[in-house]
């Protein structure tokens, strides 16, 4: 397994097997973050549970297919791979299809699809520069510490004239919720709204999941414009933004925002928040090309 990304092996990582065949950078430090991603996508029936539902459906696969493009003969690192959903619903035959999670459970699913799994941390990955395709992190920045350090990582990989995409993190402008509007988004997480409406099992679940969202839990949290713009032009990337609202396919790419379903628009509306604004868009699409003629990467 290690010989099939020897080559793409920083000089200074320490890559060693642990048990599953699941090769592993030493990570210095668990955050609290780190832990709660770690138990929650790895835990087994979670995680099974995860993977057949999230990022699924055929809406998904046809935003992925058309911001993408075909995967086929292509080296491709997904940051915060879970047990591998984008790849199982988007398909192709990568030349090299690089998993990197802090979950070895999870990474032992994605394993099973044709992920060559990596345990490291997304905030310090033991990969060399601008060797990558392809890389995507699909609902992965805001479950990390620092989702700016994150980016800039991810964006170290890519080759000139490569790829960026990420998808499905919160827009932070649409989630500034005061008021009726925020005790209403707080009620999802609650365990009797829970079992009425079936979005998940068990209280402990629910409470776990939620332990995973390290920025989408308070107001305001989530991306910016800004973000992706203060990082990623800098290092030579076009950056391209798609708000949307989470259940449009390819007519993301056209700016279609979709609508966000009743429950949002009442919490948007009670908050002050006009729901049919650019800025009410539930989540943001990056699609980032980097330049032929690659500028260093600079990080804070």
């Amino acid at each position: 397994m290690i010989e099939s990304i020897a080559q793409y092996l920083s000089e200074d990582s320490e890559v060693n097997y642990q048990k599953d065949d699941i090769l592993a950078c030493p990570i210095s430090y668990f955050t609290e973050g780190m832990r709660a991603n770690n138990y929650f996508f790895g835990h087994l029936e979670w995680g099974q549970a995860y993977f057949e539902a999230a990022h699924r459906s055929e809406i998904f696969k046809a935003r992925w297919q058309r911001a993408t493009g075909s995967w086929d003969n292509k080296i491709v690192v997904d940051i915060g791979c879970g047990p591998g959903n984008v790849y199982a619903t988007v398909g192709g035959s990568p030349r090299l299809l690089i998993g990197v999670d802090v979950s070895q459970g999870a990474l032992k699913m994605a394993q099973q699809i044709g992920y060559v799994p990596l345990l490291a941390d997304a905030h310090s990955l033991p990969l060399i520069d601008s060797f990558a395709d392809l890389v995507i992190a699909n609902a992965t920045i805001h479950h990390c510490d620092d989702m700016a350090r994150v980016l800039a990582e991810a964006a170290r990989l890519v080759r000139p004239g490569g790829f960026l995409v990420t998808d499905l993190d919160p827009q932070a402008s649409a989630w500034q919720l005061k008021g009726l509007g925020l005790w209403l988004r707080q009620l999802k997480w609650q365990p009797l709204y829970r079992l009425v409406t079936g979005r998940l099992h068990t209280t402990s679940e629910a409470r776990a999941r939620l332990a995973t969202e390290i920025h989408n839990t308070h107001p305001g949290d989530g991306v910016t414009p800004e973000m992706y713009h203060e990082v990623l032009e800098p290092i030579g990337f076009t950056v391209q933004l798609f708000p949307h609202n989470q259940f449009t396919g390819a007519g993301v790419l056209d700016g279609d925002r979709g609508r966000a379903p009743a429950r949002v628009r009442l919490c948007q509306r009670l908050s002050g928040i006009n729901p049919d604004s650019v800025e009410a868009a539930q989540s943001v699409m990056c699609v980032a090309r980097r330049s032929t003629v690659a500028l260093p990467a600079v990080l804070d």
